[in-house]
């Protein structure tokens, strides 16, 4: 078999086979493929696309590329989560322990963040001393003694995706339905999980910028998963502006604990309790989602959510006591407050700007080398739909430099005002299950 002749099917419009794609995967893997050749192959993707039993075939080529994690000492249905990424998005900090003090088993390998979006590994190392790799054993463990762990991808975990990633990040083939579905799938599938939960977002701050691209994306995930044998449901949510209030790593946490001791900001509470709703009943443990809801908030109203985010954490060695006091994250040496310059309604608040910027000042990276300053970022005070009168301040800025004019330019620049009143945008745009 020659990869060439591959490389020409593809461009020519025509389907892969089966042996055709796991050929490309192994081959890949091993160093027998060079980067120009798969290049050239991603590119005619892109542009002539693959159909549902191609985009499986890659995904389970993907998926047996390295270690596949066996979940099957944890006692119970196996529960996980992923977004497909956005500004803002500590879901994971808030809806774990949420559906875990319900009872359900969320064992969770996260990732770290890259560009404008956050990493859930970022944020959770923003709190003292919490180990973030814990070996298999120690995983199944903690899961089967507290039903909740977060812990990094192991470095075996689908080689093939984080060498195609790599690729298709300096090559401008990232924006491909059957690539972005079979890089998730791939991930989620040999982490071991039995029901998925996709948290499918569109708009600035996203990867999909319609609600009908996004739907697209899930319902490709959907089918490859049930094809599979798991559970699999999608959200698709709107991020045309950051989810909640904070922007930045402890300032996240913050946020997140705030959330679950009922003090969240509206948005963000509302979709992690529908996401843990509709958990709890791929969990088995509710029989629909009124009943996930009211278990849901039952665990904030109840204290059990926020003192699961205090046993995980002090179970993976952090400092459980910041979570008590929040004053003990850490903190940046500037807060400065940024104020409206016009009186009227937030019209729109571009979440990736605002996430650049965030990016600018050290809340993620602009290449995998950077390091993180855990306590700098943005908290919004104003958001879309929101009257504002000049003077009234915007939000508030957590930095260690002072902030450059260009960059203040770009902040005001992020929020557009209008002298009309905006029609609100529901956040939850549609379920899939």
């Amino acid at each position: 078999m020659r990869f060439l002749d591959i490389i020409v099917k593809k461009r020519e419009g025509r389907e892969l086979s089966t042996k055709e794609i796991g050929y490309w995967i192994k081959e890949y893997v091993a160093g027998n493929i060079p980067d120009y050749q798969v290049s050239s192959l991603l590119m005619a993707i892109v542009l002539n696309g693959m159909n549902a039993r191609e985009t499986s075939d890659l995904t389970l080529a993907m998926m047996h590329s390295g270690e596949v994690i066996d979940l099957s000492r944890i006692k119970g249905i196996k529960v996980d989560k992923h977004s497909t990424g956005g500004v803002g998005d500590k879901t994971s900090l808030a809806l774990g322990p949420m559906v875990a003090a319900c009872g359900a088993k969320l064992a969770k390998m996260s990732g770290r963040g890259l560009g404008h979006t956050g990493g859930t590994l970022d944020k959770l190392e923003s709190i003292r001393g919490f180990n973030c790799y814990l070996d298999k054993e120690q995983f199944v463990k903690q899961v089967n003694d507290i039903n909740l762990a977060i812990i990094g991808q192991t470095s075996s975990l689908v080689p093939a995706d984080k060498k195609l990633y790599a690729l298709r990040d300096v090559t401008a083939t990232v924006d491909s339905i059957p690539l972005i579905a079979s890089s998730i799938m791939s991930k989620k599938l040999a982490a071991g999980s039995d029901a998925i939960l996709l948290d499918v977002k569109y708009g600035d701050g996203a990867f999909m910028k319609t609600p009908e691209a996004a739907i697209e994306l899930a319902q490709s995930m959907i089918d490859i998963g049930t094809a599979l044998g798991r559970s699999v449901r999608a959200m698709i949510t709107d991020m045309n502006q950051p989810l909640g209030r904070a922007i930045g790593n402890a300032l996240e946490v913050k946020e997140a604990v705030e959330t679950l001791k009922g003090n969240g900001p509206q948005d963000f509470t509302e979709l992690c309790v529908i996401a843990g709703s509709n958990l709890l009943v791929q969990a088995q443990i509710a029989k629909d989602v009124i009943e996930g809801k009211a278990m849901i908030l039952q665990a904030i109203d109840s204290g059990q959510a926020f003192e699961m985010l205090k046993t995980m954490v002090k179970t993976q060695g952090g400092d459980d006591t910041v979570l008590d006091n929040i004053d003990l994250l850490p903190a940046s040496k500037y807060i400065t407050p940024l104020k409206a310059e016009v009186s009227g309604y937030i019209q729109h608040l571009n979440a990736l700007s605002l996430g650049v910027l965030a990016m600018k000042i050290g809340a993620g990276r602009e290449t995998a080398e950077d390091i993180i300053h855990p306590a700098v970022g943005i908290v919004l005070e104003k958001k879309e739909g929101d009257n504002v009168t000049k003077g009234d301040v915007l939000a508030y800025i957590h930095h260690d430099d002072i902030l450059p004019q260009d960059w203040l330019d770009d902040f005001y620049n992020s929020y557009h005002v209008s002298k009309e009143k905006v029609k609100d945008t529901p956040l939850i745009y549609k379920i899939i299950s």
